[in-house]
Protein backbone atom coordinates (compact mmCIF):
# COMPACT_ATOMS: atom_id res chain seq x y z
CA UNK A 1 0.00 0.00 0.00
CA UNK A 2 1.87 3.14 -0.72
CA UNK A 3 1.93 5.91 1.45
CA UNK A 4 -0.75 8.00 0.17
CA UNK A 5 -3.40 5.33 0.46
CA UNK A 6 -2.24 4.16 3.90
CA UNK A 7 -2.57 7.20 5.33
CA UNK A 8 -6.10 7.90 3.73
CA UNK A 9 -7.03 4.24 5.18
CA UNK A 10 -5.38 5.05 8.45
CA UNK A 11 -7.47 8.30 8.57
CA UNK A 12 -10.68 6.24 7.65
CA UNK A 13 -9.91 3.22 9.95
CA UNK A 14 -9.68 5.80 12.68
CA UNK A 15 -12.59 7.98 12.44
CA UNK A 16 -15.10 4.83 12.18
CA UNK A 17 -13.32 3.35 15.06
CA UNK A 18 -13.06 6.23 17.62
CA UNK A 19 -17.16 6.85 15.74
CA UNK A 20 -18.25 3.57 17.40
CA UNK A 21 -16.54 4.09 20.57
CA UNK A 22 -18.94 7.62 20.90
CA UNK A 23 -22.03 6.29 18.91
CA UNK A 24 -22.06 3.30 21.99
CA UNK A 25 -20.98 6.03 24.45
CA UNK A 26 -23.97 7.97 23.46
CA UNK A 27 -25.96 4.63 23.15
CA UNK A 28 -25.03 4.23 26.76
CA UNK A 29 -26.48 7.59 28.03
CA UNK A 30 -30.12 6.74 26.97
CA UNK A 31 -29.24 3.60 28.39
CA UNK A 32 -28.94 5.10 31.82
CA UNK A 33 -31.78 7.60 31.00
CA UNK A 34 -34.43 4.64 30.39
CA UNK A 35 -32.88 3.06 33.61
CA UNK A 36 -33.02 6.21 35.73
CA UNK A 37 -36.06 7.51 34.95
CA UNK A 38 -39.73 6.96 35.93
CA UNK A 39 -41.15 9.11 33.10
CA UNK A 40 -42.73 6.75 30.60
CA UNK A 41 -42.54 9.06 27.97
CA UNK A 42 -38.49 9.17 28.57
CA UNK A 43 -38.21 5.63 28.68
CA UNK A 44 -40.22 5.43 25.63
CA UNK A 45 -37.83 8.01 23.59
CA UNK A 46 -34.79 6.49 24.89
CA UNK A 47 -35.28 3.11 23.79
CA UNK A 48 -36.26 4.23 19.96
CA UNK A 49 -33.17 6.53 19.84
CA UNK A 50 -31.02 3.22 20.89
CA UNK A 51 -32.95 1.62 18.43
CA UNK A 52 -32.12 4.40 15.65
CA UNK A 53 -28.36 4.93 17.06
CA UNK A 54 -27.89 1.16 17.02
CA UNK A 55 -28.91 0.21 13.54
CA UNK A 56 -28.15 3.97 11.78
CA UNK A 57 -25.01 4.26 12.87
CA UNK A 58 -23.41 2.30 15.59
CA UNK A 59 -23.65 -0.94 13.43
CA UNK A 60 -22.52 0.58 10.40
CA UNK A 61 -19.77 2.20 11.81
CA UNK A 62 -18.59 -1.14 13.28
CA UNK A 63 -18.97 -2.93 9.91
CA UNK A 64 -16.66 -0.37 8.30
CA UNK A 65 -14.56 0.18 11.15
CA UNK A 66 -13.99 -4.35 11.00
CA UNK A 67 -13.77 -4.13 6.99
CA UNK A 68 -11.04 -0.96 7.10
CA UNK A 69 -9.14 -2.49 9.92
CA UNK A 70 -9.01 -5.63 7.89
CA UNK A 71 -7.40 -3.48 5.05
CA UNK A 72 -4.93 -2.04 7.05
CA UNK A 73 -3.79 -4.83 8.56
CA UNK A 74 -3.30 -6.46 5.02
CA UNK A 75 -1.99 -3.52 3.29
CA UNK A 76 0.64 -2.45 5.48
CA UNK A 77 4.12 -4.48 7.39
CA UNK A 78 2.00 -5.63 10.19
CA UNK A 79 -0.19 -8.27 7.99
CA UNK A 80 -2.96 -9.83 9.85
CA UNK A 81 -1.83 -13.23 11.07
CA UNK A 82 1.83 -11.63 12.26
CA UNK A 83 1.67 -9.91 15.89
CA UNK A 84 -0.88 -11.40 18.59
CA UNK A 85 -1.85 -7.53 19.01
CA UNK A 86 -3.38 -7.16 15.39
CA UNK A 87 -4.67 -10.85 15.81
CA UNK A 88 -6.53 -9.81 19.02
CA UNK A 89 -7.81 -6.88 17.96
CA UNK A 90 -8.98 -8.53 14.87
CA UNK A 91 -11.06 -11.10 17.42
CA UNK A 92 -12.31 -9.10 19.44
CA UNK A 93 -13.47 -6.77 16.74
CA UNK A 94 -15.50 -9.37 14.79
CA UNK A 95 -16.75 -11.23 17.97
CA UNK A 96 -17.87 -7.31 19.10
CA UNK A 97 -19.58 -6.90 15.45
CA UNK A 98 -21.10 -10.26 15.99
CA UNK A 99 -22.74 -9.77 19.15
CA UNK A 100 -23.97 -6.18 18.19
CA UNK A 101 -25.75 -7.30 14.76
CA UNK A 102 -26.66 -10.28 16.79
CA UNK A 103 -27.99 -8.08 19.62
CA UNK A 104 -29.52 -5.27 17.53
CA UNK A 105 -32.63 -7.50 16.51
CA UNK A 106 -33.51 -7.34 20.53
CA UNK A 107 -33.10 -3.38 20.86
CA UNK A 108 -35.67 -3.61 17.75
CA UNK A 109 -37.96 -5.69 19.98
CA UNK A 110 -37.55 -3.66 22.75
CA UNK A 111 -38.25 -0.89 21.17
CA UNK A 112 -41.35 -1.80 19.32
CA UNK A 113 -42.44 -2.46 23.10
CA UNK A 114 -41.56 0.25 24.74
CA UNK A 115 -44.02 1.57 22.07
CA UNK A 116 -46.56 -0.55 22.55
CA UNK A 117 -47.08 -0.80 26.32
CA UNK A 118 -47.71 1.71 29.17
CA UNK A 119 -46.93 2.12 33.22
CA UNK A 120 -44.86 -0.13 35.23
CA UNK A 121 -44.18 -2.73 31.75
CA UNK A 122 -42.57 0.19 30.28
CA UNK A 123 -40.63 1.04 33.52
CA UNK A 124 -39.12 -2.55 33.75
CA UNK A 125 -37.51 -1.98 30.67
CA UNK A 126 -35.05 -0.49 31.88
CA UNK A 127 -32.00 0.46 29.63
CA UNK A 128 -29.78 -1.52 28.01
CA UNK A 129 -26.72 -0.98 30.24
CA UNK A 130 -25.07 -4.61 30.25
CA UNK A 131 -24.33 -4.69 26.51
CA UNK A 132 -23.51 -1.50 25.76
CA UNK A 133 -20.91 -1.17 29.28
CA UNK A 134 -19.26 -4.50 27.86
CA UNK A 135 -19.25 -3.81 24.28
CA UNK A 136 -17.36 -0.17 25.15
CA UNK A 137 -14.65 -2.13 27.40
CA UNK A 138 -14.03 -4.60 24.56
CA UNK A 139 -13.35 -1.18 22.50
CA UNK A 140 -11.28 0.50 24.38
CA UNK A 141 -9.24 -2.83 25.15
CA UNK A 142 -8.73 -2.87 21.18
CA UNK A 143 -7.96 0.79 21.05
CA UNK A 144 -5.53 -0.07 23.74
CA UNK A 145 -3.59 -2.57 22.21
CA UNK A 146 -3.64 -0.51 18.66
CA UNK A 147 -2.07 2.04 20.75
CA UNK A 148 0.62 -0.14 22.59
CA UNK A 149 1.37 -2.38 20.14
CA UNK A 150 2.30 -4.85 22.71
CA UNK A 151 5.28 -7.00 21.52
CA UNK A 152 5.06 -10.43 20.15
CA UNK A 153 5.05 -12.38 16.95
CA UNK A 154 2.71 -15.34 15.79
CA UNK A 155 4.47 -18.32 14.39
CA UNK A 156 2.95 -17.12 11.35
CA UNK A 157 4.61 -14.18 12.01
CA UNK A 158 8.00 -16.24 12.44
CA UNK A 159 7.91 -17.96 10.12
CA UNK A 160 7.65 -15.02 7.31
CA UNK A 161 10.16 -13.28 9.50
CA UNK A 162 12.67 -16.27 8.67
Amino acid sequence: MNPGVRKFALTAHLTLSVGWIGAVVAYLALGIAAARSQDVEIVRAAWTGMELIGWYVIVPFALTSLLTGVLMALGTKWGLFRHYWVLFSFVLTLVATIVLVLHMRDVTSLADLAQRVEGATLEALGGDLLHAGLGLVVLLVVQALNMYKPAGITRYGWRQKQ
